[in-house]
């Protein structure tokens, strides 16, 4: 069967999740976890993105997030490669981490009914698992936005979102009293019947909305279906990254420079380091991205220009 193509917008939403190869574990001990939720903080800010809701489990995560740069794709690469690679080094291991192909279902983003209840399946996920004691709380398991959401905005992840869940709950105000309505609530939720959530849209299909968004999601295929070459597309769309070329243009304006001084100054020129350095600290963009748009030769040349410069203190 093909695979269903990945659908990107600006501000698209999606219920992203991922196993363990052979469903073996992504986590071995809270460092990993720890190291998770930081890699997920700095994809968000490299990508712009905006997280509703996310959950770590031994063997899988969970994460809706919305792109409000349409850039799913590029993200999740560097998101799962990066806590790979970083998973392995601690571990001394190679080789993959996660099993193929991530699931992505993208939600409605006009009726927010569906985020809503796509965060209540995302939270509750610990205690479906059983991970938490009849007389213990939800909030008792740290890996989730769950607790987060119980906290003060300034105790919170910059990266998290939460009016939009809570607005849904009929909770107006991000204040005490509100956060402990949302507490009873979850807690509440809880305790009902498995059998009574409506989750089976969440666990099937690819998307999750109103037959108005499915019509319109479904165009959204066919027209990339008629366009005859997803991936050349897809690639396009990536190399237009609005951030990338904002950082481009802000070190230029910095330094004096025009677009077309790109070609003519050295290689190694310390302006071209400079913004190399802010795109692979801010953006997903590969070295041969950078090389080739700063004009800065062989990819492998930025890449000792980058060293010798983390050496020097600058990045």
């Amino acid at each position: 069967m093909p695979r269903q193509p990945r659908i990107e917008y600006e501000g698209a939403i999606y219920h992203v999740m991922n196993r363990g190869d052979r469903r073996e574990e992504i986590v071995r001990e809270d460092s990993d976890r720890e190291i998770f939720v930081a890699t997920l903080g700095e994809a968000c800010v490299k990508c712009s993105w905006e997280v509703h809701a996310w959950c770590l489990m031994g063997n899988h995560f969970h994460l809706v997030v919305e792109t409000p740069q349409g850039n799913l794709v590029a993200g999740m690469k560097w998101f799962l490669g990066t806590y790979t690679s970083r998973f392995n080094s601690r571990h001394r291991l190679r080789g993959h981490l996660f099993s193929g192909r991530y699931k992505s279902l993208i939600v409605d983003d006009k009726d927010p009914h569906y985020l809503q209840v796509l965060g209540d399946y995302v939270h509750l996920n610990p205690s479906r698992a059983g991970l938490i004691e009849p007389c213990g709380e939800l909030a008792g398991y740290r890996w989730s936005s769950y607790p987060d959401y119980l906290e003060a905005p300034i105790k919170r992840p910059k990266w998290l979102r939460v009016d939009r869940i809570l607005g849904e709950c009929g909770i107006r105000h991000d204040d005490s009293r509100g956060r402990k309505s949302f507490a009873r609530r979850m807690e509440e939720l809880r305790q009902e019947e498995a059998d009574a959530m409506d989750y089976a849209g969440i666990r099937r299909g690819w998307r999750f909305g109103s037959e108005e968004f499915v019509s319109r999601m479904l165009e959204r295929v066919s027209e990339i279906s008629r366009s005859g070459d997803i991936h050349s597309q897809r690639e396009v769309e990536e190399g237009m990254d609005p951030k990338a070329m904002r950082i481009i243009a802000e070190g230029l304006k910095q330094a004096g420079w025009k677009a077309g001084d790109l070609r003519k100054e050295r290689k190694g020129h310390p302006v071209k380091v400079q913004i190399a350095e802010t795109l692979r600290r801010e953006t997903t963009k590969t070295l041969k991205w950078i090389a080739e748009e700063l004009h800065m030769g062989a990819w492998t040349h930025v890449s000792h220009l980058l060293y010798r410069s983390r050496a020097k203190g600058g990045l």
